[in-house]
Order: structure tokens, then sequence, then C-alpha cells
């Protein structure tokens, strides 16, 4: 309990933080490192960047085996190959084999298994002593039946270390008005905006068969699992159009800082409040949705759970990793790197996000200020069409280096430091 409230203490610092930071996914915050000698990507200093693919087809979430060969989930199965395998040699990886028949964005290794999602299914594969997929076309059907509808369709996946697989279950809506129009409840909770909880070891589980672990979470792409306190963390997308729908209440500037991109640390039974109630990084505090009686001011009920760090607007989270390597400099050891995809609606103000950010941790919680720490992804164009690069997917390499998939080119990054 003291612990939870020191983290709710510190949100105004983390609040004022993200306002002197908001620019810096613009500005590339403190770093130094020349982007010519990087891929095109500014780095703090000692850090060095490498495109070491090209030309994949929307590469999403990703992971490095020990015998540092790379599985890729790529959003769509092009001739029926959804997920790639790629080896590495220097800095250049090549494609060495492929497979599966559908796309999708969530895929972890478990167990001597290799964890894959589509938009309504998990599958696994069991993988032989040199992390290998030994019957690729035979994959073992964990859960069907995931719900995906008209929007946040893509399912990624966590994998605990007591043989439970995360799921989630984005909301088919921005704020429910389609669903609660008499505001009685919004009825999208009872099947979506949240983290459904499975077996990760029986065969054939359906929707139905998962239990609800949280609610209130209107759409999660980034997720990791926090080895230090034995806890999932998530990355939530906020809702959208505040002056589009409530001009009166917010200016277009509100809109477009509001409402923050949260980070929280669920533990089951937990509901963050989506869509009654949104965090303002700026007041520091949930604040109800218009939709529900709130100006803009209205304090939301306690009950629902505080984020452990927030983040500016509709920068758009797409990936969560925890620093566990000792490659980089002390500091990064158990922090979260937290990948942003970048923002749409933000008009008429800039577009941004297009960043990878650092969140320093201490003891399991954040700690201090969160820094850029990989920029440039977007290039001259911050924007959904004009971005050259926009990063999703994080993983770490067994030596330490970060990986950073791009879905909109195709690349493949990889980070690494040398002192």
């Amino acid at each position: 309990m003291k612990t939870k409230k020191l983290i709710i203490s510190l949100l105004p610092v983390f609040a004022v933080i993200g306002f002197i930071l908001f620019n810096a996914c613009k500005s590339g915050g403190d770093s130094k490192t020349p982007p010519a000698e990087n891929a095109g990507l500014t780095l703090p200093e000692g850090f060095n960047a490498a495109a070491i693919a090209e030309h994949l087809s929307s590469p999403r979430h990703l992971v490095v085996t020990p015998q540092n060969e790379i599985y890729i989930h790529l959003a769509n199965a092009r001739n029926g190959n959804g997920i790639v395998v790629l080896q590495q040699s220097g800095d250049k990886a090549t494609v060495k084999t492929s497979f599966a028949n559908y796309g999708g964005t969530g895929i972890y290794i478990k167990n001597g298994y290799l964890y894959a999602a589509s938009n309504t299914d998990v599958y696994r594969y069991k993988l032989n002593d040199n992390n290998e997929v030994i019957d690729p076309a035979k994959p073992e059907t964990i859960v069907t039946g995931l719900i995906s509808r008209r929007m946040h369709q893509p399912k990624a996946i966590m994998l605990d270390n007591d043989g439970n697989l995360y799921v989630n279950i984005g909301a088919y809506s921005n704020i429910c008005s389609d669903y609660d129009k008499d505001k009685k409840g919004c009825s999208v909770l009872d099947s979506a905006a949240g983290i459904w909880q499975f077996k990760a070891d029986k065969l054939n589980q359906h929707y139905s068969d998962g239990v609800r672990y949280a609610t209130g979470l209107r759409n999660v792409v980034g997720l990791d699992w926090n080895q230090q306190d034995n806890q999932l963390f998530v990355m939530q997308h906020g809702r959208d159009a505040l002056h589009d729908l409530y001009p009166n209440l917010y200016t277009e500037k509100q809109s477009a800082d509001l409402p923050a991109e949260c980070m929280f640390a669920l533990k089951k039974g937990d509901n963050a409040g989506w869509p009654y109630l949104y965090y303002d990084w700026i007041q520091h505090k949930k604040i109800v949705g218009p939709e529900y009686g709130g100006d803009g001011k209205k304090e939301a009920d306690n009950k629902y759970i505080d984020p452990v760090a927030a983040y500016p607007g509709h920068f758009a989270p797409d990936g969560l990793l925890f620093y566990t390597g000792n490659q980089f400099p002390e500091k990064y050891k158990n922090g979260a790197f937290i990948a942003f995809h970048g923002s749409w609606n933000r008009a008429p103000l800039p577009q941004e996000g297009y960043c990878v950010v650092f969140q320093p941790f201490k003891n399991g919680k954040p700690d201090g200020k969160y820094e850029v720490f990989a920029d440039g992804f977007a290039g001259a164009d911050k924007s959904p069409g004009g971005a050259m690069h926009r990063p999703c997917g994080l993983a770490q390499g067994p030596d330490g280096s970060l990986y950073v998939t791009d879905d909109q080119k195709g690349t493949l990054y990889k980070i690494t430091y040398k002192k």
C-alpha cells in the first residue's frame, strides 16, 4: 500500500517532466550521435544503430533467440508466410525461412515454445534445443475465437512465470458512444477493452474459457512482464477527438495534448476506467469523460487505478520492453523502452511521437523522467503517410543489443553500445 501511494504521489512529477519533454521526439532530446552514422537515427552518445534488414512486410513484434536468430511476426501473411526467421551476420540479417498462414502482432518464446497470435487466435510451435521450430506446418492451437471487430484488432501477447498467457482485446470503439447511448454502462467491456488470461499449456481453449484479468483498457499493443516485481505492465492508447466531439469544452491544443498515453502495472481485477475517464498528464489527474458528465476538470472515482507513468497524447505506444541486459550502461538495467508509433490526429498541431523513449525504473517502478532514446525514424515528415519509418516492436538480443522493427517501410534496426 505504501508503494502504491508513493507511485501516485510521484505522478505529478512524471507529468511535469512529460510537459517539459513534450517536443523531445521532435528535437531528439539530449541525443548527440550524428544520425548519418546510425541508419538515420539520433541516439545518445556511445550508441550505434544499423539497419540490419530492410523491405520486410510490415514487421510488428519480434523475439531474438539465445542463438541470435530473430522471429518477426508480420502484419499480413503473404504467400502463407506470416512469420519470418532471420539469421544474423555482422550488421546484416537475412531471411532463413518463413512460415504461418496468418499475419498478426504478438509473438513470444517461453518454456520451449514459440507463441504467436493472429487477430483471432493464439498458436504455439515446439522448439528444438537450438530454438528452431520443429514443425512449422503444424502449430498447436491454444486459443480460438478472440474478438476482432471494427478497430483495434491486433493481439499482443505475454506469458508469466506461472503458466499463464495474457492477450489484449482492444475496444472496437473510440469511446463506446455507439454502444452506450443511454449511459447505462458500456457493453463493449463485456467482451473487449481489457486483458484476458488463458492457460499457456492448454490446447483448444475458446475465448469464453479465458478470465478477464483487467478491464477498462481501450487498446493495449505494448506489454511486457516486469521480472523485478513479477507483474504485467501495459501501455494504453488513449481516446481520440475531445475537441471534435466537445468543442465547447476542449480547444484544439487540448485535444492534441490529451489524454495521456498511460503505463499501467496490472493485477487481477484491476479497472483502468475506459470509457468513463481519461488521464490528464498536465493536471496529473483522472478526469471524468465528457460523455459521462465531465467538463475537463471533474475528477473520476478513485476506484479506478492510476497509471504508474503518463506520456503526451496520441503518441501511440506499440512496443514495451524491460531491458535486462548488461551491454548498455547501468542506468538502463531493468528500465523500460517504449516504441511510440506516432500520432495521426493532432492536427492542426504538428504530429508527434515516431520515436523510442526510455523510462528509468527503480525497484520495479518508474523512477524519474523519461527521455528520448532513439529519434529520427520519421525523417522530415512526421505523419502516418509521410513518415519514412515508424517504430513498432522491441526485443533484446542475447548480448544485450536492442532491436526495433519499423512497420512502415519494413526496416529492422539493431542498436548497440560501446564505451
